[in-house]
């Protein structure tokens, strides 16, 4: 009589490494045993004194140990650690994520009371308790910021293109270093800097639209550069080559080439510097100051702007404080609604214009 020793499963035993167990945990049991030990954890952080913190702290260490534990004796060593890692990671995402929760329903639940048609169609020109709205300070953020972008992009653009396609040497790593360099200088310096170069030739009571607009794109421009820069290394050198091979010039392959391939990369890649800029109180407050009336013009005079007028809103309450404070709230709702526009705009941009590599 032979014995079949195919019919049993065999443990999987690795040239360089121990056995390897078969056995696995059913698909929701390490939720349920993380649960657990954050069960255990609440029950312990209740017995030595009930916070939210001691909680959290307990929940978290408890439920990994004891995902780790269980997975460990039935399912082996390999995919502990797996599971241990993965605990670790999930539970440092939901942490991160708490306060971001926390702000967007803070500002939700305070910017709501008057997200109204109000709010949007008038400004605060004469108005000195409820009422009012951030007309003026709409159109100027979005007047300035399009300015900005007017600035940026060509300079940024230009320079990326320069810096992949044809810079070589000290002049190369000179440009590299002064954006690396650009990228972090506080956005106050860049309102100084245009409020400098601007009172050298007005004077120093000048504010204007445009002083606003330059300090943005002193922000955005290594911003413009070292994403443009980026994307244009990903087009494969293949493209370049057998555009040469046909005799294309080189700044025709750039043009008809490179430029359309990396095309959605370039519109994420400023659609992202124009959000980053969008909110920055700073320079704006420097630069452009505050007017409760609507000036569409940049090149006369002070402008209204959504960050400035959150900020005043919030710091300098009249008669009508809640008033005051419910337009600040507002105004940082729409922001985070901008913000947010801007980055689904970049997602559509960079899932509607990528080169098509299927058939």
């Amino acid at each position: 009589m032979s014995i079949d020793t195919q019919s049993a499963p065999q443990p999987t035993r690795h040239a360089s490494g121990p056995v390897r167990s078969r056995r696995r945990l059913p698909r929701f049991a390490p939720l349920g045993v993380y649960l657990a030990g954050v069960a255990l954890g609440a029950a312990l952080s209740a017995l030595t004194g009930f916070s939210l913190v001691t909680t959290v702290v307990y929940g978290v260490v408890l439920g990994t140990l004891a995902v780790y534990v269980v997975s460990r004796s039935v399912e082996g060593q390999r995919k502990a650690t797996d599971r241990l890692v993965t605990s670790l990671v999930t539970t440092a995402f939901a942490i991160a994520m708490v306060p971001l929760v926390s702000l967007v329903y803070t500002v939700l639940d305070n910017g709501l009371p008057r997200f109204d048609a109000t709010f949007f169609t008038n400004s605060m020109y004469r108005v000195v308790g409820e009422g009012g709205g951030a007309y003026h300070a709409i159109l100027g953020t979005v007047i300035i910021t399009a300015l900005a972008t007017l600035i940026s992009v060509p300079i940024g653009l230009l320079a990326a293109i320069y810096l992949v396609e044809y810079g070589t040497g000290r002049l190369k790593r000179s440009i590299t270093f002064f954006v690396d360099v650009m990228t972090g200088i506080p956005s106050i310096v860049a309102g100084l800097f245009s409020f400098a170069l601007f009172t050298l030739v007005f004077g120093n009571s000048v504010r204007l639209g445009v002083m606003g607009a330059v300090a943005l794109s002193v922000l955005m421009i290594p911003v413009v550069v070292r994403s443009c820069e980026e994307v244009l290394k990903l087009v494969p050198n293949e493209l370049r080559e057998a555009s040469y091979a046909l005799g294309v010039p080189k700044w025709r392959t750039v043009v008809k080439v490179v430029l359309p391939t990396a095309v959605a990369g370039l519109g994420t890649g400023i659609t992202l510097a124009v959000a980053r800029v969008v909110g920055e109180t700073a320079p704006l407050l420097v630069t452009v100051g505050l007017i409760t009336g609507t000036n569409l013009n940049p090149f006369d005079g002070r402008m209204a702007t959504l960050p400035v007028f959150a900020y005043f809103q919030l710091t300098q309450p009249g008669t009508a404080t809640q008033a005051f404070l419910d337009r600040a709230w507002t105004a940082a709702l729409v922001l985070i609604i901008l913000v947010m526009a801007l980055n689904v705009v970049a997602r559509l941009i960079s899932r509607f214009f990528a080169p098509k590599t299927g058939r």
